[in-house]
């Protein structure tokens, strides 16, 4: 009986590698069976990690990519038409690796403002705080100083500053009316201020 099975199950496989791409997600998008996507994340694992990489510049990011879009794809090819798979995955990669990239941007973008802001905030460590800026350490000074605010103060300077919500989106995400969420932004920018303060004086 386990011969059977294991002769089952060998056969199965053999059958697998013998279809076409575009024969794996015909069959996936009728029967939901996701045997079909992971024998083509076997075939194309290579080609999106190196996709990823090339847009990414990072092995470790790629990597995380690479299962973000498998995962994915377990959604899209239930719906998608698809002519040539190689290629679709191709641009749905790059895609993905753009998208994070100007989430990149944008995040980075949003660190510089809330920096600038503290900075015009602190009179006299101003020369200090610029230097802080400048160095490539400043951003791990920001990422400890948010991990000493309290969860209100955090999240609602993460989600107003480094992800660029609204106000109103602020208050829908974290459940704090709108005036709690300026509360918080207002006391988290001051905390902070105190805490890179002390960090110039060390």
């Amino acid at each position: 009986m386990a011969f059977s099975l294991f002769g089952n199950q060998h056969d199965r496989k053999k059958e697998m590698q013998s279809l076409t791409d575009e024969q794996l997600v015909a069959r996936y998008a009728r029967t939901r069976d996701v045997e079909y996507v992971g024998q083509l994340y076997e075939r194309y694992t290579h080609l999106v990690f190196a996709v990823c990489v090339k847009y990414l510049g990072n092995e470790e990011e790629a990597e995380d990519t690479v299962m973000l879009l498998f995962e994915k794809l377990l959604e899209e090819l239930k719906h998608a038409r698809i002519e040539t798979f190689k290629s679709w995955l191709y641009i749905v990669a790059k895609n993905q690796c753009l998208m994070q990239l100007r989430h990149r941007k944008t995040v980075e973008r949003s660190r510089d403002t809330l920096l600038k802001e503290l900075e015009s905030g602190i009179m006299e460590s101003g020369d200090e705080m610029h230097l802080i800026l400048e160095n490539s350490d400043g951003d791990h000074q920001l990422e400890k100083a948010l991990g000493q605010l309290n969860e209100a103060q955090r999240r609602c300077i993460e989600l107003f500053y480094l992800e660029e919500r609204s106000y109103y989106e602020v208050s829908e995400t974290t459940g704090y009316s709108m005036n709690e969420v300026k509360s918080h932004l207002q006391n988290g920018r001051r905390n902070l201020k105190i805490i890179l303060e002390k960090t110039l004086e060390k």
